[in-house]
């Protein structure tokens, strides 16, 4: 099953949550605030900018947005929102497409880069960001550390989330570094849908190694979007990459 087929009509026409999970405010504040001061005054390109739930409102707080999506359905989503001349976004892969002009930010969210399913194309995507970048320009992504010390032996299984109407747990390939994420919902009574979606894990030390790989340096890491420190438990982590002036 390709990226395509994931986020797919059904996908995204339930992909927005307004003011909960994603999106809400204590969710989406400290990751547009972090990405305005990354910005600097300059424009940003947002990798697979999806329904536009960060890149809407960050082109709201002044920033020059413009966006590369893979899928059709969730990018009309967006076009429901933002026009064309508000947020330009370009229909393509985030590891090959172009778009028009120079960034002073690319950044890359949520932990979609892991949808990229080899290291070679991971790579290729921290390339594209260079190549977008103006000098001195920064590349940031957020993307959850894998909880591999959760699973004792025998087991490759780890649940995530447990609520009423809802359970989802990763399955994890430690050989193959893959996992997969099954998200059980509850529509209505008796009636449950179940989602899938697969996953390339990585560890901030290789994600490390792409970036010197790509020309860049490590400028900062840190827990989350607020600046927490970065430590041996933390869940995820943003990280900002820099390009040399």
């Amino acid at each position: 099953m390709g990226q395509d087929d994931v986020w797919n009509t059904e996908v995204a026409g339930r992909y927005d949550t307004p003011g909960v999970g994603m999106f809400a405010p204590e969710v989406l504040g400290p990751t547009l605030d972090r990405l305005v001061e990354l910005a600097d005054g300059g424009a940003a390109l947002e990798f697979a900018i999806g329904t536009g739930r960060v890149g809407i409102p960050l082109a709201e707080r002044g920033v020059p947005v413009t966006g590369i999506e893979l899928s059709e359905p969730m990018l009309a989503r967006l076009r429901a929102k933002a026009d064309a001349a508000t947020v330009p976004v370009v229909l393509g892969d985030m590891a090959t497409a172009t778009a028009p002009g120079e960034f002073s930010l690319v950044y890359l969210v949520y932990n979609t880069i892991s949808n990229l399913l080899t290291q070679a194309e991971q790579v290729e995507c921290f390339r594209n960001a260079f190549r977008h970048l103006r000098p001195g320009g920064r590349f940031v992504l957020e993307l959850g550390v894998p909880e591999l010390r959760k699973l004792p032996p025998g087991q490759d299984a780890v649940v995530f989330a447990h609520t009423e109407g809802y359970t989802g747990y990763d399955t994890y390939d430690v050989v193959a570094q893959r996992l997969t994420s099954h998200h059980y919902r509850e529509l209505a009574p008796g009636e449950h849908r179940l989602l899938r979606s697969h996953h390339r894990f990585l560890w901030p030390a290789e994600m490390d190694l792409m970036g010197l790989v790509a020309g860049f340096t490590l400028e900062s890491r840190h827990a989350d979007w607020a600046g927490a420190a970065f430590t041996a438990d933390s869940p995820s982590h943003v990280s900002v990459y820099r390009r040399p002036d």
